[in-house]
């Protein structure tokens, strides 16, 4: 039998038992995949990390000293780690626009408060009570109210007041910043005192968005299979989709998938969503979502990286997110308003029984394929992270049996010890793989596999195997459709 060995030379004559390893053959069934995250974000001053160099985060504390207290990527990596502390986590910041403008509202009061009370104040997801008590006027009210907001550092906004006017203002440039929302007695039995009323403006005013070109040279080579981006801006989303195509591509194999949010109304959401088509970013309709479009982002992020990592075709649908508040129940999507953005890229999500926001149905914003025509096969985020895990584990399990072998023609006669394959052996191992894959519910129609399985040398390159995969990707139940015909 002859076996080729690896280390043993042919031409030892030195008496000894000489015994070496071969691994090749040691690993049995499926890889396992192991997640890595990413966010993308903007830091603060305070901050003790440098720009453009990816950071281990593993506590909300650590992204505080890293990136600053209040500043974006300190609230995305706070709310990755509040739905999912076990995929590892990288944070990279990147500068913010030098010449853009920070995005600001107004909080006009009017008084005299004629009774005690407080004001519930609510900036994103988080609150600001300031106390008021009778006879206040308007003026000692907004000084109450500033004086609070600066005292909370972990809030996305500063302020400044000038009579009765608090100015708030995001504490980063950028027109991400218009999305940011402020209101007041969000929940239910609040109120102010009688006298007093406040008129919150719209955040607006927040100009341009960072060159995320630093970005993605820092992202290097490393493979982020959850990519929280906060960036949604045309030219922001143009530059990472033209990465992540790369890094989807047949030579780059770094697979990765961004997930954004965008609070616009239901008719913006569609406009927006119209002008974009891309498989390897998914955008959530933030409509009336208190929590920023940045943590929500980074919520969905954490929340998928963690379940598909255990199984990538199971369906997201109603898993729940920790952390986001709902839009009020006056202010939340229809049925029918959810269901026309899933036409349009967008991704929705619902209010669940207990009062909780959960994914509804999380797709990717492809469209249309090269020539304009309506395309669905991208449209299921599961089947994107199941396709890429495909990939994975048939690339792992060749690279690890197959590291060094010989190719030949089917028919040859080599010894069962030789490293050979021929295309035969290796489509029976696609074969064999695909039976694994089904016990895992990844696929299924096994014998169209079979049939349409290509195994081949190529014709030009001689030490080439080319081989056609067609697998039948496994559905998600996602709508069950039922008449009951009665009798009396």
């Amino acid at each position: 039998m002859p076996i080729s060995f690896n280390t043993i030379p042919s031409n030892l004559r030195v008496p000894f038992a000489y015994v070496e390893f071969d691994n090749t053959r040691a690993v049995q069934g499926s890889a396992q995949q192991v997640y890595k995250g990413l966010i993308a974000g903007l830091k603060l001053s305070g901050g003790t990390a440098n720009l453009n160099q990816p950071y281990l985060v593993t506590s909300a504390s650590q992204a505080k000293t890293l990136f600053g207290t209040g500043s974006m990527a300190a609230k995305m990596a706070e709310k990755w780690l509040a739905n999912n502390s076990f995929t590892q986590l990288s944070v990279i910041a990147i500068a913010e626009p030098g010449a853009g403008v920070q995005a600001a509202a107004t909080i006009t009061v009017t008084g005299p408060a004629t009774a005690q009370g407080s004001a519930e104040i609510l900036i994103g997801d988080q609150k600001v009570s300031v106390a008021i008590a009778s006879g206040d006027t308007a003026n000692t009210i907004a000084a109450s109210i500033n004086a609070a907001i600066n005292a909370d550092s972990e809030l996305p906004v500063t302020s400044s007041v000038s009579t009765n006017v608090v100015t708030m203002t995001v504490r980063h440039k950028g027109v991400h910043g218009n999305e940011l929302t402020a209101q007041v007695n969000y929940y239910e039995g609040e109120a102010l005192p009688t006298g007093v009323s406040l008129a919150i403006t719209a955040f607006t005013a927040g100009t341009l968005a960072p060159d995320i070109s630093d970005l993605i040279t820092a992202m290097g080579e490393e493979q982020y299979n959850i990519i929280a981006f906060p960036f949604t801006d045309a030219a922001s989303l143009t530059d990472l989709e033209a990465e992540l195509l790369d890094r989807w591509g047949g030579i780059r194999q770094n697979d990765g998938f961004a997930f954004c949010a965008k609070n616009l109304s239901q008719s913006a959401l569609i406009t927006f969503g119209d002008g974009r088509n891309s498989q390897f970013v998914s955008m959530m309709g933030a409509y009336k979502v208190p929590t920023s479009t940045w943590e929500f982002a980074a919520g969905i992020a954490g929340l998928v990286a963690f379940h598909a990592s255990i199984d990538q075709p199971r369906p997201l649908q109603t898993l729940q997110l920790t952390n986001v508040l709902p839009p009020k129940l006056t202010e939340r999507l229809t049925l029918e308003e959810r269901n026309l953005l899933l036409y349009d890229g967008i991704s929705t999500f619902y209010v669940n029984p207990s009062g909780n926001v959960a994914l509804e149905r999380v797709i990717t914003m492809y469209q249309e394929n090269t020539f304009g025509a309506p395309d669905t096969s991208y449209l299921n985020i599961e089947n994107m992270l199941n396709l890429s895990y495909l990939r994975f584990d048939w690339r792992t399990y060749i690279l690890n049996k197959y590291p060094r072998h010989k190719l030949a023609d089917d028919g040859t006669r080599f010894g069962p010890g030789q490293p050979v394959v021929t295309p035969n052996l290796i489509k029976a191992e696609a074969i064999t793989k695909f039976r694994d894959w089904e016990s895992q519910g990844r696929v299924e129609n096994f014998d169209q596999f079979k049939e349409d399985l290509i195994v081949e040398r190529n014709v030009l390159d001689r030490d080439r195997l080319d081989i056609y995969l067609p697998p039948d990707l496994i559905n998600q139940l996602r709508v069950t459709a039922t008449q009951i015909g009665f009798r009396l």
